[in-house]
């Protein structure tokens, strides 16, 4: 069984699963905080039911976008979401296995990757039920290595990755980072409110640079009343008009 999404003023629709993976607001997060060249080439990986590469699309951000998945069911939702907003100029939805993509797709291809990758070990925490969420969430079918070494692979000398993943685990990040040679570039903590601690994070890397690491000003997702920021109501709107019909956790 299917639902459907909006998001943008009802301007954009989202089907997804009843009860399958459902994306979160940390797909959005990394949408919105993406820097995105009008020129870019951008490759979405892992794309899930498409909703970085419709978001990006709406927001007429890059000039062509391909979403990458590796699931069937998913990546046939996300061929569908793409023909119900009529982006299929834009978007090309490719059902694949990224850590062996690179065959398909010349060195240097792409300008932009995005990824909000499983952020869970094998052995940690339950695995669930459904497949669509367990790949989703764990890292049954890629690792954040794989992440970096398509992403390594796929840009051209200057190209970026942008990226969300746990605080918990930025060690970690970092680390992979520069051994794929991609250099961590632009920082943001995202917290939930003022009073917690970090629970996400963005990282843009950018293949061929310098060291030299910007930490820009934290992101706040929620005022002490429970309602969103205005920097994160911006994620979710066109307008000043809230859109009250979706309503997401912050970690998938």
């Amino acid at each position: 069984m299917l639902t459907c999404d909006t998001l943008f003023n009802k301007k954009l629709f989202i089907y997804q699963r009843k009860g399958g993976y459902r994306f979160a607001v940390d797909a959005v997060l990394l949408a919105g905080l993406t820097r995105v060249n009008p020129s870019d080439r951008i490759l979405d990986l892992g794309t899930g039911c498409g909703v970085i590469p419709l978001i990006l699309a709406h927001r007429n951000l890059g000039k062509r976008i391909v979403g990458l998945e590796i699931q069937p069911d998913l990546a046939g939702l996300a061929q569908q979401n793409v023909e119900v907003n009529n982006f299929t100029e834009k978007i090309q939805i490719v059902e694949g296995d990224f850590r062996v993509i690179t065959a398909e797709f010349r060195p240097g291809s792409f300008d932009l990757v995005t990824c909000n990758p499983p952020y869970r070990r094998l052995r940690s925490g339950r695995l669930n039920r459904d497949e669509q969420q367990a790949v989703a969430r764990h890292e049954l079918k890629s690792s954040i290595a794989d992440v970096f070494g398509t992403a390594s692979a796929l840009l051209g000398h200057g190209g970026r990755l942008s990226i969300i993943y746990p605080a918990t685990r930025l060690a970690h990040l970092l680390v992979t980072a520069h051994h794929y040679h991609l250099a961590p570039k632009h920082l943001t903590m995202i917290y939930s409110d003022a009073a917690s601690v970090a629970r996400l994070v963005h990282l843009e890397c950018r293949k061929g640079a310098g060291e030299e690491l910007r930490i820009v000003p934290p992101f706040f997702i929620y005022r002490e009343d429970k309602t969103y920021t205005e920097a994160m109501r911006l994620l979710y709107e066109d307008g000043q008009e809230r859109d009250g019909e979706f309503t997401q956790s912050l970690v998938k």
